[in-house]
């Protein structure tokens, strides 16, 4: 609620909790074909009614516009929870797929810097820009490794048996502690080395150093949200990989999930020229022909672009 001068006024939140029996209700009441009701009673129970309404959006008349939710004719609850179900298995072709970029980075970042730097180069300042806050990512790397006493019951193996055995330099070498990162944090150490240490990494998967920090930052942000369960499909990116010229047909919409599906198939098609990547995400697709990925930004032709051949 605004004022006359357009500030807004705090508002008591007054919904109620609604059964899922009247959750079934309210749906029938909006137009939705319920055929079996136990089944979408499981569904309600196991999975939420607040998930699978995103899902249920497009379905709706006017949705952005008509806050009464009422379904297109014809719309069963099927066709909601085959949408569920596609998103959910994008997120594990996503998943798998970062999981394979995450380990090859960490791989290609520990050997060339320690080849260079030595094992323990992380913890030379000069390894970074100026503007780096060094100290802070060394209390971050302190605290994901289980550094202090309170935190070794936290300690993987290998860390463990570094401290038993070792006490200089104070922390484990970077391969032990690359294994601990999450790939946020290895996306920010890259983007904070020098220009002089990102451009031979950057060079293995044939990108310029600038474009490869921000495709790992664009990376970062789409496994947390697979890994945290939220919607892949019909999604507006915030956080969007830059454009390289040479893919500039292909990163025309980078807020739609097809400008994140090209940064994955750029890398792994250095990483891995036999992953199965492209084959897995054209079956999905086949096998749910309903799901309109126009709305994910693929184009009409993606399967035939240079990019995916």
């Amino acid at each position: 609620m605004l004022t006359p001068g357009g500030f807004l006024l705090p508002m008591k939140y007054k919904k109620n909790t609604v059964t899922i029996v009247e959750q079934i209700a309210l749906m029938r009441e909006r137009g939705l074909i319920v055929t079996d009701e136990n089944s979408v009673e499981r569904y309600l129970k196991f999975t939420g009614y607040f998930r699978l309404a995103g899902y249920a959006l497009p379905f709706q008349r006017d949705y952005n516009r008509d806050g009464t939710h009422t379904f297109l004719p014809g719309v069963q609850f099927s066709d909601i929870l085959d949408l569920y179900t596609f998103d959910r298995e994008l997120r594990l072709l996503v998943i798998d797929a970062i999981e394979r970029a995450e380990v090859a980075v960490k791989a290609t970042i520990i050997q060339l810097m320690s080849e260079k730097l030595g094992p323990h180069w992380y913890l030379r300042p000069d390894s970074f820009i100026t503007r780096f806050k060094f100290e802070d990512f060394l209390k971050h790397v302190k605290t994901d490794i289980g550094h202090d006493n309170s935190r070794r019951s936290a300690r993987q193996a290998y860390i463990k048996h570094y401290y038993e055995k070792y006490s200089d330099p104070e922390l484990p070498p970077s391969w032990m502690v690359f294994e601990v990162l999450s790939l946020g944090s290895v996306s920010k150490i890259f983007k904070n080395l020098t220009r002089e240490n990102q451009k031979p990494i950057a060079q293995i998967y044939k990108l310029d150093a600038s474009l490869f920090a921000s495709w790992l930052h664009s990376l970062s942000y789409l496994r947390n949200l697979a890994a945290h369960h939220q919607r892949l499909w019909n999604r507006k990116y915030t956080i969007k990989p830059a454009v390289a010229k040479k893919l500039a047909c292909d990163l025309k919409r980078q807020d739609r999930f097809y400008a994140q599906a090209v940064v994955i198939q750029v890398l792994l098609k250095t990483i891995s020229s036999e992953s199965n990547w492209k084959h897995n995400l054209s079956i999905l697709f086949s096998r749910y022909s309903s799901v309109d990925i126009n709305r994910m930004g693929f184009p009409v032709d993606w399967l035939s672009r240079d990019l995916w051949n």
